[in-house]
């Protein structure tokens, strides 16, 4: 959560659009099924019938099972990778990213019990933990080949300590956040930690 070429497309086809839809439907499928009985116990032939396909559509979407709970929204990686490219010039690459974040995190909260139905099911399996942990990296990797070809910078460093700090930024808000959700919106908390980084981490006052 991925080409940006599907993107692109996805944006005027209804066709693209049906096949995101159905693959949603899928994932939602999968995620609220675990959540209700256990990841273990749930099976292609259930998440096919809750999400109102057949079998053989849920394997034109996922490899495996156990795909269909790791990534809710497999667009995603595309649309961060097109916000980073489509940026303003001359913007400073951490507001780049923050901006492409934040799209996101509006996104999601538009589909918050199901993004908190997903987190439950992802820490209730170690498996399913650690795949998703992989398709996290995977991600991070991906944003930082947008920063890379965005500032002209493919060997460096840079682009990789960006991807992973924002990742770090992102995961830090959540936590605060969910242990303090009646003091702020989650993301006023995220623009806080951005700010933060922004004016390079200084030390509260003592």
């Amino acid at each position: 959560m991925q080409l940006m070429s599907e993107w692109g497309a996805a944006g005027g086809g209804l066709r693209e659009r049906k096949k995101r839809a159905t693959r949603a439907a899928l994932a939602e499928a999968a995620v609220r099924l675990a959540a209700e009985h256990g990841a273990e116990k749930v099976t292609v032939e259930a998440i096919s019938a809750a999400a109102g396909v057949s079998v053989r559509t849920f394997f034109n979407y996922f490899e495996t099972r156990d795909d269909a709970f790791v990534v809710i929204d497999a667009d995603a990686g595309a649309r961060m990778r097109a916000a980073v490219l489509d940026a303003p010039p001359g913007l400073p690459p951490l507001e780049v990213l923050r901006g492409a974040l934040a799209a996101e995190i509006a996104e999601a909260e538009q589909q918050h019990e199901l993004w908190r139905l997903h987190a439950e099911v992802l820490h209730a399996s170690p498996h399913l933990l650690a795949r998703g942990v992989g398709a996290h990296m995977a991600a991070e990797a991906e944003l930082a080949e947008a920063i890379a070809e965005r500032l002209g910078d493919t060997g460096g460093l840079y682009p990789r300590l960006l991807a992973a700090v924002a990742g770090t930024a992102v995961r830090i808000s959540m936590d605060h956040w969910s242990a303090h959700q009646e003091e702020a919106a989650f993301l006023d908390v995220f623009h806080e930690v951005f700010s933060l980084l922004a004016a390079g981490l200084p030390a509260p006052p003592a």
